[in-house]
C-alpha cells in the first residue's frame, strides 16, 4: 500500500499525465502499471487501418432494437478485422466524464467522494461525480457542469487524467476522468431523482477503500488509484 503522509510539491501534478505511458519497470512497492485507451473515432481508426494495408471492420447491417433517451441498441452483422463473422449487440452511449476533484489545503490530498442508492447495483455506493456528455457538448464542458450539479464545487485548474471503455464487451461507452483542483464550495443543483452525500476523504483512506472493498464502483476505483500513484511518483 502506498504511504500518503504529506502534501505532494506544487509541479508534481505536472508529471502525472505521464503515468498513464508506463508499462514496465517501475521500482515503487505496490506500483499500478495503468495504460491509456485510444479516443479516436471509429471512422479514423477504419481509414487508418485501410491505408496500413490491414483488414478492417466491416459491418454488414445494422439494427437499432431499443432508443431511450440516455443510450441505444443495436444489433450489427459484422466481420471483424480477426476474421470472425459475428451479431453484436452493442449498447450505444454517447460518453460520460468522471470528476476526481482534490482539496488542498491540509498536508494530505482529500477526495471529493459521492455516496448515493443506485438502483441497479441494489446498494449504497461510494463514486465519484460523474455524468454523460450532453449532445454538442465538449468533455470538459461536461465535467464542470456535472461537479456543479452534483456537488456545489468549482475548480480553477482542470487536467484530463484517463480515458477508458467502461464495458467494451457490450458497451461502446468510454468515461474520461479530469483531475479537478483548487477547489471552490457552492450550492448543489441536483436532478429531482438524485439524492448525494458528498464527503472529502483523505487519500491514503480513500486507497484503503478500494483495497479493503469498500468501494465497488470501477471509475472511482480508477480515478483514486491513478491520484494515489501519481502522489507516489510526485514526491520521488
Amino acid at each position: 500500500m502506498l504511504s500518503v503522509g504529506r502534501r505532494a510539491d506544487k509541479d508534481f501534478w505536472g508529471t502525472a499525465g505521464r503515468i498513464a505511458d508506463v508499462t514496465s519497470g517501475c521500482d515503487a512497492p505496490a506500483c499500478l502499471n495503468i495504460v491509456s485507451m485510444p479516443t479516436k473515432k471509429r471512422s479514423a481508426q477504419r481509414k487508418s487501418a485501410k491505408q496500413t494495408g490491414k483488414k478492417r471492420l466491416e459491418v454488414l447491417s445494422s439494427k437499432v432494437v431499443y432508443k431511450g433517451k440516455v443510450f441505444s441498441v443495436t444489433s450489427d452483422k459484422v466481420r471483424e478485422p480477426n476474421g470472425v463473422t459475428a451479431t453484436r449487440d452493442v449498447i450505444r452511449h454517447s460518453g460520460s466524464v468522471v470528476i476526481l476533484p482534490v482539496d488542498e489545503t491540509d498536508d494530505e490530498p482529500r477526495v471529493l467522494l459521492e455516496r448515493q442508492y443506485r438502483y441497479a447495483a441494489e446498494e449504497y455506493l461510494w463514486e465519484l461525480p460523474a455524468g454523460r456528455i450532453d449532445p454538442g457538448e465538449s468533455a470538459l464542458a461536461g465535467a464542470k457542469r456535472e461537479l456543479i450539479e452534483e456537488t456545489g464545487y468549482r475548480a480553477k485548474q482542470w487536467k484530463k487524467a484517463l480515458t477508458f471503455y467502461a464495458s467494451p464487451g457490450f458497451l461502446d461507452e468510454t468515461m474520461t476522468i479530469y483531475l479537478a483542483r483548487d477547489l471552490t464550495p457552492g450550492e448543489a443543483q441536483p436532478e429531482e431523482d438524485e439524492s448525494i452525500e458528498c464527503h472529502l476523504i483523505p487519500l491514503s483512506q480513500a486507497v484503503d477503500m478500494v483495497l479493503t472493498g469498500e468501494i465497488h464502483d470501477g471509475k472511482a476505483i480508477a480515478g483514486i488509484l491513478w491520484l494515489s500513484e501519481s502522489f507516489y511518483r510526485g514526491k520521488s
